[in-house]
């Protein structure tokens, strides 16, 4: 407007245009993730009047009462008011490796989860006085995914910063001291250098790409907590996935009795007794008591131990004994853990039942265990699981599965599942942590009979090899490895603890997703690598173009409205369809190191062709306006030609509509010189046909480098150079 050239001022029409699509797309976005969210969320059972609700996080009060279970987040700060065996682990919290048990009066912090045991507490701190919202960003959102795409565009733009300043200033600098040249004509001239030197759009489309991401990920049923997550999973190159719940259904049926010693009829007494005894029984336990008649006169109960992941055994004591349950190798020796080896090598999951030597609250316990009997559970295998797994393993992802479960057992699961993972090892015959730690680790493929802190040892051990870990799992026993890995994936069903801390949560248990995520993290990872590419290239030509036409002190050969026309069909709009596109390259480190070392060459070439044109045809002295108009013009059929063309190669492989994009970009330009009323718009002006010829020539030879370029590059990369599909 201060230049009286209002359509000079189009070049912000793009910034706007984009703006507004990147908008709403976060819009949709957010829309998105709050309705998947109120399904994915942490919802407390508060008990009032006596009656208990399920509400959402944001209405528990101030003296609320909330119940709770194993595998429940504390959602607010409390005081315990009953505790029924009560365990909390606040590891996430305290670094507490051991749960701590909770008797009435004692507090409880937000983010921790119940372990085992059952009770209620109070509501002491709601909202941003509880103990998580005061530390969000360490413990209730626990560990953010690192991005090598924002981290790499970040330091990209501080690279682009450190030019811009000094160049811009030289530019400034030179256009207004030009002898008889106006204000207007150096702002509009200035103008025409310093804009096309921001990568406006990259940072934009980068947010937008993710923010589809989510909105194609969450019609899936995917919730993805932190948007990097979809980049995430497109890097990791090893996967621990948990057996139950995510390769098995968490769903089991008592498929046999094994009595040891007595009738099948006392030992079904005892189960049932049991089952009236855990008020918060696992899958397992709901297994009994669908099989086995409900106790016709409960036992009068002393004592109960609630199912831990730990000691991997649950009991109770009654007036007739002391009762325990878990697994056979935990609680058997002998010809019975040999026996209950044999049927876990089926497939299926054994559990002992024993009478034991102490009480089962008391320290010593369980001490001596006398065999009752070996329960066989039927495990159903998730119909996806297999193909899921074969996925991974086509694309170099090494696949690891970590169980609390009986080792043979969960090797039976994964070879039924046609897939080999190599050694099946007894996680209690791994050595302490340390190399030798670390390469069983690395090594074997199927891990049983992992505790809860194993399970984040060998996340950590992996890591520490250079690896990129994500751990699928949905109890509570895999919180603590969810937490540690690189990206955590929680099953929707699954402990609201394991939905707490877990980066993406497949709302529907589907393990099939999965691949749908990798898919996403490539398309955004591929594209937009492609559109930091073209965008870099105008950096680096612009940048040089401002620099030698400052040194040299002549006019700067664009107007504003000529960088914006160029642009809109060699990056604005291109750029917007590439970051859309689906995109199944493979995702590799080196992001910031692969674009530059295309933008820079590039750019260069782009410059080059530029400058040997504008300076064949117009020279250093003062010229006329015609002459000036002329290698203005010559000057950008030369950019035109090889910057379209730094979009042709990064547009490949192409297919169908890639080529059709660069057809029409070249068609749009040839018209835009052609037809007479965008040439007095533009001030384009062709009459001089030697100085055509020049511009035409330079932008060929322009074209020719740039592909050479790319061909050269491709070699000495080592990455595959292809043109077509």
């Amino acid at each position: 407007a201060i230049t009286g050239q209002f359509i000079q001022g189009l070049f912000g029409l793009l910034i706007v245009a984009n703006s507004i699509i990147g908008i709403i797309q976060e819009l949709r976005a957010k829309r998105t993730l709050d309705k998947l969210a109120v399904v994915g969320e942490a919802k407390p059972n508060v008990i009032r009047d006596g009656e208990e609700y399920e509400i959402v996080r944001d209405a528990v009060v101030l003296d609320d009462l909330i119940a709770v279970r194993p595998g429940e987040q504390i959602v607010v700060d409390g005081r315990v008011e009953v505790s029924n065996y009560l365990e909390i682990d606040e590891s996430l919290l305290t670094g507490e490796a051991d749960p701590v048990p909770k008797s009435p009066g004692d507090q409880v912090l937000s983010g921790s989860f119940v372990v085992a045991g059952t009770g209620t507490y109070s509501a002491t701190k709601v909202g941003a006085d509880a103990y998580a919202a005061q530390i969000t960003e360490q413990a209730a959102r626990f560990s953010l995914v690192s991005s090598e795409l924002r981290q790499g565009i970040n330091q990209i733009l501080r690279y682009v910063s450190w030019l811009l300043i000094p160049v811009g200033a030289l530019s400034i600098a030179v256009q207004f001291s030009r002898p008889g040249v106006s204000w207007q004509e150096a702002v509009l001239a200035m103008t025409a250098s310093l804009v096309p030197m921001v990568p406006e759009g990259l940072v934009l489309l980068t947010a937008m790409a993710f923010a589809l991401g989510v909105i194609r990920l969450g019609r899936r049923n995917v919730l993805v907590q932190e948007l990097p997550a979809i980049e995430g999973l497109a890097r990791v190159d090893t996967v621990c996935a948990d057996k139950t719940g995510t390769l098995t259904q968490n769903v089991m049926t008592l498929g046999e009795i094994v009595p040891i010693g007595r009738p099948e009829a006392a030992v079904r007494e005892i189960l049932a007794q049991l089952v009236a005894a855990d008020d918060a029984p696992n899958a397992s336990m709901q297994a009994i008591a669908e099989a086995v008649p409900a106790a016709g006169s409960p036992w009068p109960l002393l004592a109960r131990a609630p199912f831990t992941s730990a000691k991997k055994w649950a009991g109770a004591s009654f007036d007739g004994g002391h009762y325990v349950l878990g697994a056979p190798e935990v609680l058997g020796e002998g010809e019975v853990a040999r026996r209950a080896e044999e049927i876990a090598g089926t497939g299926r999951r054994v559990l002992m039942l024993g009478r034991a030597e102490h009480r089962v609250d008391s320290p010593e316990a369980p001490g001596l265990v006398a065999p009752v009997a070996l329960l066989v559970l039927g495990q159903v295998i998730r119909p996806d699981a297999a193909d899921t797994l074969k996925y991974f393993r086509a694309q170099d992802v090494d696949l690891k599965v970590i169980s609390g479960d009986n080792a043979a057992s969960v090797g039976a699961v994964t070879r039924s599942l046609g897939v080999d993972l190599g050694e099946v090892v007894d996680a209690r015959t791994l050595p302490a942590p340390g190399p030798e730690f670390t390469e069983r680790v690395a090594t074997a493929g199927v891990f049983g009979r992992v505790t809860p802190e194993q399970k984040r040892l060998m996340v950590d051990a992996l890591q520490e090899e250079g690896r990129t870990v994500a751990m699928t799992g949905d109890g509570v026993n895999d919180v603590l490895a969810l937490k540690d890995a690189d990206l955590g994936v929680a099953m929707g069903s699954g402990s609201s603890a394991t939905r707490g801390v877990a980066q993406i949560v497949l709302l529907d248990d589907k393990f099939a997703q999965l691949p749908h995520v990798v898919a996403e993290g490539r398309r955004v990872i591929g594209n937009i690598e492609r559109v930091a590419k073209l965008f870099l290239t105008k950096t680096i030509y612009s940048v040089a173009l401002a620099l030698i036409f400052g040194l040299v002190a002549v006019p700067f050969p664009f107007m504003p409205l000529h960088v914006t026309v160029v642009g809109w069909f060699t990056i604005g709009i291109p750029a917007f369809l590439l970051s859309l596109a689906p995109n199944r390259d493979k995702a590799r480190p080196g992001f910031v190191r692969r674009t530059l070392s295309h933008a820079i060459p590039a750019g260069l070439i782009v410059a080059a062709a530029v400058i040997t044109t504008y300076l064949l045809t117009r020279g250093l002295g003062e010229v006329s306006d015609a002459v000036q108009e002329a290698s203005s013009t010559a000057a950008l059929i030369a950019l035109i030609m090889a910057a379209t063309w730094t979009l042709a190669v990064v547009a490949r492989p192409y297919h169908g509509w890639r080529m059709a994009l660069v057809a029409f970009a070249y068609a749009f330009y040839a018209a835009m010189f052609l037809l007479p009323f965008s040439r007095d718009i533009l001030q384009l002006n062709i009459d001089d046909p030697g100085r055509m010829i020049v511009g035409l020539v330079c932008g060929l030879v322009g074209m020719a480098a740039i592909e050479v370029m790319w061909w050269v590059r491709a070699w000495i990369m080592k990455v595959p150079a292809r043109v077509f599909r």
